[in-house]
């Protein structure tokens, strides 16, 4: 597989963020090939792979994962879903790219994880923002002792969601830390540098979380506290609440300067990086395709052989849906799925 051009991909339902994470990019990628599509609802499968381009709709999902033309299973479906449905991929052969949250808990994720190890397949969480050039740019800074020692980190994320959306059901693993404070709590580990690949004396520590409970143990919004080291501190806040603003920032501060940045998850639809030191305040934009279509190409590098490529992997998130399991328990919630 390594050598081919082409990796033919097959997605498993029809997700509205289908066509942004892999139709479109795939437009950009001639190294990738949309080729199948399998939903619950034939007539919304038909419907969406005429809209998508995509030659083949298939009748189940099983029917999907078994199919010999198809070399990587795009998994969008519900959180609760992600486990099963990427284990059966993996166990079939497949590849699996499988959006985030990567499960709905941190053991689902190490099973998954295994299974990966154990087959010597890719399986990897869509964070796309992580892709783009400007998440480099921003890490750098703060690696680079361009704010001094490192003190404060703040990431936050709301979307207005309408509660007859699935993010609210608890069946389905909803909640706004599921959805939303995913990506926050991921900047936090990854442009701090705490990102070790197994739980350690480095990964950020939960000190306190608090929820507005909408449904039953669904979360409408969420603040979380952490510690990443000694004298540092961190602050996740989200909002899938009705009347919550749209956006999402970062904020770094050292003892010699701070940067904000704005739409750090989706930069491609415009963003800004301020940068204050003691010389003075800078704004800047860091040019770049869509956070989609760097992850995709990305992907296809650790496809063919080079998996440093795409560090977003299962290991990655079981270190990640643990700290959100973590969030869940000080918040005063269960962990999704338990």
């Amino acid at each position: 597989m390594a050598n081919q051009r082409s990796f033919r991909f097959g997605i498993l339902g029809a997700a509205k963020i289908a066509p942004n994470a892999l139709t479109m990019p795939a437009k950009q990628v001639p190294e990738v090939e949309v080729t199948a599509i399998a939903a619950r609802d034939p007539a919304r499968a038909r419907e969406f792979a005429e809209a998508n381009g995509i030659p083949r709709v298939l009748a189940t999902y099983e029917d999907l994962i078994a199919d010999p033309e198809i070399d990587v299973i795009y998994n969008p479906l519900p959180n609760s879903l992600h486990c099963e449905w990427s284990i059966r991929a993996l166990r079939a052969g497949k590849h699996v790219f499988c959006e985030k949250p990567i499960a709905s808990n941190a053991d689902e994720a190490a099973r998954m994880a295994q299974v990966a190890d154990e087959t010597g397949l890719l399986l990897v969480e869509a964070f796309h923002y992580r892709y783009h050039p400007l998440a480099d740019r921003v890490r750098e800074l703060i690696r680079s002792g361009a704010l001094g020692n490192l003190k404060r980190v703040e990431g936050h994320f709301s979307v207005p969601i309408p509660p007859t959306n699935i993010r609210f059901d608890w069946n389905l693993a909803g909640g706004a830390t599921m959805d939303l404070g995913c990506y926050p709590l991921h900047m936090i580990r990854y442009f701090s540098g705490m990102t070790p690949r197994v739980i350690s004396d480095m990964t950020p520590r939960v000190i306190a979380a608090k929820a507005q409970v909408g449904p039953p143990n669904i979360d409408v919004t969420m603040e979380a506290d952490l510690e990443l080291a000694s004298g540092v501190t961190a602050r996740m806040t989200c909002s899938m609440a009705a009347d919550a603003q749209l956006g999402s920032t970062f904020f770094a501060r050292g003892d010699r300067g701070e940067i904000k940045v704005t739409n750090p998850v989706g930069p491609h639809w415009g963003h800004q990086l301020t940068i204050t030191t003691p010389e003075g305040t800078t704004n800047e934009t860091v040019p770049g395709d869509t956070t989609y279509t760097h992850q995709l190409r990305a992907l296809v590098v650790a496809l063919q052989g080079d998996r440093s490529a795409f560090p977003t992997d299962a290991h990655d998130g079981v270190v990640g849906m643990r700290i959100i399991d973590e969030v869940y328990r000080a918040a005063g919630l269960p962990p999704r799925g338990l």
